[in-house]
């Protein structure tokens, strides 16, 4: 009696969770995907963080939630993680032909000025990538122009195969189908193309295998799973596109209290092949929401409950005393009797 009343008692103190499936119905929100990716292989100075919507709407160079680290071949920190301030996002989005100028100084433009695009001066190494990009030129070795090496923003190639990098953060995007991706390179937009420039770097020598040591979309509560956390990828070949494709299912929980939370839940596939280097997850949301309710019992059905267990108890020991007594009393007189064979 007293195991099975402890047992009742521990499943009247533990919530049970009811389940829920109805049609989202939920507008105008934003979808907050938490990710913290290892490249073992490949320097921070070189990848970068975009992420696009169904909508159209692209961010590039994303870093004002997110951070780097840099990590030596064996995967140890070289320094603390950095994150960029916010008003020192790269963004090489091509919309217009507008030009910073100077009335004192017009800088080189490496062969890119052109009247009918509206090129004539390049200050910075951001004018000299946009006048490439607005010809439709492939982007040379960074170093070779003179405004880059003054503002740092050059790449070294004995750097970027020599170390590893951590990125880990958060962004927040429209609540449509989209997709985000680390890849290496210069992030540019030319008539909502997107395109990465690597500058003289070989797409063959860049080694995307990697480790996902966390993933999920929104609020993380007790009890949810994340189907990849801890999982590693090694790229084989020439394979250095990795693509995972994931179905997001919008989730709410509401709790005892009666505060709700809302997350999402997501399932995983993903794919492999010879392509521009990166990792790229495409991500889609479910039309339906799935609802979890912690519910109590009440404290008529467990003394109902309570009541029954030791009045059964009772009643079959009781029972199973009497049959056991009346056997060996009949079994004491025939033995008494001498009837025993």
């Amino acid at each position: 009696m007293v195991l099975l009343f402890l047992s009742e008692l521990y499943d009247f103190v533990t919530p049970t969770l009811k389940e829920e499936l109805f049609v989202d119905t939920s507008r105008g929100s934003k979808l907050k995907i938490n990710f913290d990716f290892i490249i073992p292989s490949v320097s921070c100075s070189i990848l970068c963080l975009d992420a696009a919507d169904a909508t159209g709407e692209q961010h590039l160079w994303i870093d004002h939630n997110v951070y780097k680290r840099r990590l030596d071949l064996d995967g140890k920190p070289i320094e603390e993680p950095k994150k960029t301030d916010i008003t020192e996002i790269k963004k090489t989005t091509i919309k217009s032909t507008e030009n910073t100028t100077t009335a004192t100084e017009c800088g080189d433009c490496y062969g890119a000025q052109s009247k009918e695009l509206g090129i004539k001066c390049c200050n910075s190494c951001e004018a000299v990538k946009k006048a490439y990009a607005m010809r439709k030129w492939a982007i040379p070795d960074p170093s070779k122009f003179v405004q880059c090496k003054s503002d740092g923003s050059s790449l070294s190639s004995t750097d970027v195969f020599s170390e590893g990098c951590q990125i880990y953060g958060y962004i927040e995007v429209n609540k449509v189908a989209g997709s985000f991706h680390v890849m290496p390179g210069d992030s540019l937009s030319i008539d909502n193309l997107h395109l990465h420039n690597v500058a003289e770097h070989s797409i063959s020598k860049f080694n995307m295998s990697h480790k996902i040591r966390h993933l999920s979309f929104g609020t993380n509560i007790p009890g949810k799973t994340n189907p990849i956390d801890n999982s590693t990828i090694t790229a084989l070949g020439d394979t250095n596109m990795f693509q995972y494709y994931v179905k997001v299912v919008p989730t709410t929980f509401v709790r005892l209290d009666g505060s709700i939370l809302q997350t999402n839940q997501f399932s995983v596939t993903r794919s492999f092949r010879k392509s521009m280097p990166g990792i790229v997850f495409n991500y889609e949301l479910s039309p339906l929401m799935v609802k979890y309710t912690q519910t109590q019992k009440s404290i008529g059905h467990f003394l109902t409950n309570t009541c029954a267990i030791i009045g059964g108890t009772f009643t079959t020991a009781s029972i199973f005393d009497s049959f056991l007594y009346h056997s060996v009393r009949a079994i004491q007189k025939k033995i008494e009797l001498g009837k025993l064979n």
